[in-house]
């Protein structure tokens, strides 16, 4: 379909050299992950700069969480560029993820919300300074509340994810009909509907709740809607420099 490999535009290439860079550094310091990952808000871990550093930073156990990110940052994303130029898109990029990290913020904080409602103010202290040490050690606390208040606090986001789905919205709004092939299963699909079903899917995983599920799927869904948001704007303003 398309030559995804040759001739990188810049800002693209740039992106992918300092994504590679942070994950060998994830691999060389592992510490690095808990210092630049992205923490709740009210979180004692939480520090401003992880805004930034949590979506160049990926899983260093599951090795296809960076893969699947860069190869849809190079399918789609030098498409995006191409149109745009660089500064362009690089703005789309961050909007992206600094939207993909706030919804994501905004439904954590609402969760420890619900969960701190109804519970003493010494005992949410409680967890924020002893529970760290507890989490450390690969134990959580028995009480459900609080263990679930716990995880909370001392699991982070991180991955290119958001930034990602902003690109796969910006695409399907621009080249809606151009046809995708999937591998599971291997069939042809326009890229408007592949988005809208990939985002319902993300939609319903985020409000199922699993706590086994360890995908950030709001902070997808935030990506998804400031880039749409986004492209539809530029489109509003500008309607000649779309294709």
């Amino acid at each position: 379909m398309f030559n995804i490999f040759g001739n990188l535009p810049m800002a693209v290439k740039n992106l992918l050299i300092i994504n590679g860079l942070f994950f060998l550094a994830q691999l060389a310091f592992p510490e690095v992950n808990q210092r630049l990952a992205m923490y709740a808000f009210s979180s004692p871990r939480f520090d401003l700069v992880q805004v930034v550093t949590h979506f160049f930073m990926h899983s260093t156990f599951n090795i296809m969480h960076i893969v699947f990110n860069m190869y849809a940052l190079v399918l789609f994303g030098s498409h995006l560029e191409r149109v745009w130029g660089p500064q362009r898109f690089l703005l789309f990029y961050f909007v992206s993820a600094f939207g993909a990290a706030l919804l994501h913020s905004l439904v954590v904080e609402w969760e420890i919300a619900q969960l701190i409602a109804d519970m003493p103010l010494d005992l949410v202290n409680k967890v924020k300074t002893e529970g760290l040490e507890l989490w450390m050690g690969g134990q959580n606390y028995v009480d459900s509340t609080l263990g679930a208040l716990n995880a909370k606090y001392n699991v982070p986001v991180l991955g290119a994810s958001g930034a990602v789905f902003g690109i796969l919205a910006g695409f399907a709004y621009l080249f809606p009909n151009t046809e995708l092939m999937l591998l599971f299963p291997p069939i042809p699909i326009k890229a408007k509907w592949f988005v809208l079903i990939y985002a319902g899917i993300e939609l319903y995983l985020g409000f199922a709740n699993n706590p086994h599920d360890n995908v950030a799927h709001f902070a997808h869904l935030g990506g998804a809607l400031f880039g749409f948001i986004m492209v539809y704007y530029w489109q509003k303003q500008s309607r000649d420099t779309f294709y």
